[in-house]
């Protein structure tokens, strides 16, 4: 098993990721004892009425300043994929429910400077307890390694009696076996070609022949367990009285108390909005 003096993370998006962005790398810090370098791919995205901005550099820098009060060696990286973006859009993908910037990782191929082995993570994904056994696991052969959609593992089925279908929430990527093997390369075209639900996902899950399915206590998507690494606030299903959704995330503060019941996360989000509020009054 691989044990590497530092962690390399990754976040992808526009500036909507700002707010998750401060809560998951917070969790990772007040978790993670070894340095944590953190890189954030974005992208300035115009489509049709629609221009969504890049995060702000200055975003970066502030974030940093914060998490160094946990280790001074850890780093905040932003890496501007817009040209990547521009380049070749995922333009079947472009006018569907699911926003152009969730596909930005499937740039990271192309993004200069990101280390062999990264931790991908969503916005919305809260670091519990200490990864390093996700994160240092035998990767040697595996293109990406995480764990079973909670529901589209059941539906999403190329064999009818096996679930393989990852979610693409918590990834661990092996960069260089996906550059030899073109994976990401072989997504982006099949997104920029084929309408799908869940692009990035689906276009993962259809082409990577080398995945590693892990524990669901490295993304949980349901609800929290006494096992949980990362929790991921997905999109969940609700039954009673009615049926419906129901979609809460970390920074909806009030709704993780109200809807979810939720207060494991109570210090951290306090600390969130500290400084969340310090960042947008200039606080730099």
């Amino acid at each position: 098993m691989l044990n590497e003096s530092q962690m390399n993370v990754l976040y992808c998006g526009d500036g909507n990721i700002e707010d998750g962005v401060i809560i998951s790398s917070l969790s990772l810090c007040q978790t993670v004892k070894r340095p944590i370098r953190f890189f954030i791919l974005t992208a300035n995205i115009t489509h049709r009425s629609t221009s969504r901005k890049a995060v702000d550099p200055r975003f970066a820098e502030f974030l940093q300043a914060q998490l160094q009060r946990y280790n001074p060696q850890s780093t905040v990286t932003l890496i501007d994929g817009s040209d990547l973006f521009s380049a070749n859009p995922p333009t079947a993908n472009m006018d569907t429910r699911f926003t152009p910037g969730c596909m930005l990782r499937l740039y990271a191929d192309l993004a200069e400077g990101l280390p062999d082995r990264i931790l991908y993570l969503d916005n919305d994904v809260i670091c519990r307890k200490d990864p390093s056994a996700f994160y240092d696991q035998d990767m040697e052969k595996t293109s990406v390694a995480g764990v079973l959609d909670y529901y589209g593992s059941w539906f999403f089925k190329k064999n009818i009696f096996k679930r393989d279908y990852l979610n693409s929430g918590v990834l661990l990527l092996n960069m260089k076996r996906i550059r030899e093997t073109a994976l990401f390369e072989k997504c982006r075209t099949l997104c920029r070609d084929e309408e799908m639900f869940l692009p990035d996902q689906s276009a993962l899950n259809r082409l990577c022949a080398d995945k590693k399915i892990c524990k669901a206590k490295y993304n949980e998507q349901h609800r929290l367990r006494s096992d949980t690494v990362f929790q991921h606030f997905t999109t969940a299903f609700r039954f009673f009285p009615l049926f419906h959704t129901v979609s809460v995330k970390p920074w909806n503060v009030t709704d993780m108390h109200r809807i979810l019941n939720l207060h494991e996360y109570d210090a951290l989000l306090e600390e969130y909005q500290e400084i969340s509020q310090g960042y947008k009054k200039g606080n730099l």
